[in-house]
């Protein structure tokens, strides 16, 4: 992902403030924006990067949400990365840091993988390549909007070119199912025969705190997908 310097310099300074509080959370945020702030520094935007992060396709789409929110792009791939996280689209955290799974989504996905921050963020080990690059905005009721097809159908057949053959694909979300695997089953039902596509995919829920009633109607994915998950993201890391 492509950041100015002068948001460098904001996170920076916000970063620094939290140094002299002693709180858990805080420690927390310093670590992952840390590593953030590095990770930006050490990774050069490739030519897609920059086209993706400038791009204002749904620009008048976006404005007549409730939210009325502005194209932000959060791209965060490069070639030669050994797992692909397909995801759908970021949500309104994640449009506003600019990090993606920067939220309690994010690290609830991180323990199903059983990988810290710092893998999870070193675009050399882990993309993240969402159904759509920009949050699409809240609807009259409060929820959010379907990704926009109209990037998927821009951008994604370059970005998995460029990403290229990667030793692990996790497939998040109803939205990104349908897309990578090509079908409309049910998601209980794509999932719950993961071992149709492992160990080089998997299939996975969204890890939304709202699908948490769904992990509870389905104790098999906690005791059997996971830990079969977690040694496929340790071999392709090793």
């Amino acid at each position: 992902m492509y950041v100015c310097q002068r948001d460098i310099v904001t996170l920076l300074s916000s970063t620094l403030s939290l140094l002299d509080c002693d709180n858990c959370f805080n420690k927390a945020t310093i670590a992952l924006r840390t590593n953030y702030i590095l990770t930006i520094m050490l990774t050069r935007p490739t030519s897609l990067v920059k086209e993706i992060n400038g791009c204002t396709l749904c620009r008048d789409r976006f404005a007549a949400t409730a939210t009325r929110n502005r194209p932000r792009p959060v791209p965060w791939f490069q070639p030669g990365t050994r797992i692909l996280i397909a995801g759908q689209a970021p949500g309104r955290r994640v449009h506003e840091t600019g990090i993606p799974f920067n939220d309690r989504s994010g690290d609830r996905l991180r323990d199903w993988m059983g990988i810290n921050s710092a893998t999870f963020y070193d675009q050399g080990l882990v993309s993240i390549l969402p159904t759509a690059f920009c949050w699409p905005g809240y609807d009259a009721k409060g929820s959010d909007l379907p990704p926009p097809p109209i990037c998927w159908e821009t951008w994604h057949d370059r970005a998995l070119a460029e990403i290229g053959e990667v030793k692990l694909r996790l497939v998040v979300g109803g939205y990104a199912i349908k897309r990578h695997l090509g079908t409309s089953k049910p998601l209980t039902q794509v999932v719950a025969g993961w071992r149709d596509l492992a160990p080089a995919t998997f299939p996975l829920p969204h890890p939304s705190w709202r699908n948490t009633a769904w992990l509870k109607r389905n104790p098999w994915f906690e005791t059997d997908l996971l830990p079969d998950l977690r040694r496929a993201v340790a071999r392709a890391l090793a």
